[in-house]
């Protein structure tokens, strides 16, 4: 019977060289592992808080007590922050007794900036999935071809070389290649998911700044209207 195959007893005995990349592929792996973790977390909370301010904002609750509300918390984040940068612009700007254009550029521009912020939050560190998930399979393959290259390297002087001689050293070799795709895999599948769900985020988010800027806009023209009458 032959010797069951231990990983491990395959780790030890490879050359230092395939050690090395294997210990980066696993430094890699727990890298994106602990991405993945994250991210999952992050950008679940992100969509129920869409979820939750979505329905108390379309609910028919007062935007300024919406709003106070909002600021209250202090450091809010996804739709309530975009939300919140919009509501103060607007009311910041109406109080300089601005044009309903001016009100309504102002506000859009900067319920903008909070949206390329929040976007920025969930899709940071993603880039590192993406570099895991394309560079370690290479990574793998470079040990496996180092690996192979000393195998055939130590049988230089033998006289008759053996499968029992060569197998050992491209079974130790053609671990870097396995790891390599453990740690490639998981990475780019969660990167697909995490990416699109950030899309997905962003489209919530340029939907809802239409909507919330078409209410404004019939606030700035009600306002614009009962200046005219004062006049």
């Amino acid at each position: 019977m032959a010797e069951p195959l231990s990983i491990l007893k395959l780790i030890v005995q490879a050359s230092i060289p395939v050690q090395i990349v294997i210990a980066l592929l696993l430094l890699a792996s727990l890298s994106s592992w602990a991405i993945i973790f994250r991210k999952r977390r992050i950008i679940g909370r992100a969509r129920r808080e869409a979820d939750r301010f979505e329905g108390r904002f379309w609910s028919g609750d007062d935007l300024a007590t919406l709003y106070r509300a909002i600021e209250s918390k202090g450091g809010a984040t996804g739709m309530a922050g975009i939300f919140e940068f919009g509501f103060r612009e607007f009311a910041r700007l109406r109080q300089t007794a601005a044009g309903s254009e001016q009100l309504l550029e102002g506000s859009r521009r900067a319920m903008r900036v909070a949206q390329l912020k929040e976007i920025d939050r969930l899709e940071h560190s993603l880039a590192t999935l993406a570099t895991v998930g394309s560079t370690s399979p290479y990574v793998g393959l470079f040990g496996t071809v180092w690996g192979i290259m000393s195998t055939f390297s130590s049988l230089g002087n033998v006289q008759q070389a053996t499968l029992a001689m060569v197998a050992p050293g491209i079974s130790e070799a053609l671990v870097a290649t396995a790891i390599g795709l453990f740690a490639a895999i998981p990475a780019v599948v969660a990167y697909n998911r995490f990416a699109d769900q950030v899309t997905r985020l962003e489209m919530r988010f340029d939907a809802f700044i239409e909507e919330f800027s078409t209410i404004l806009q019939r606030h700035a023209s009600r306002a614009g209207a009962a200046a005219g009458q004062e006049r």
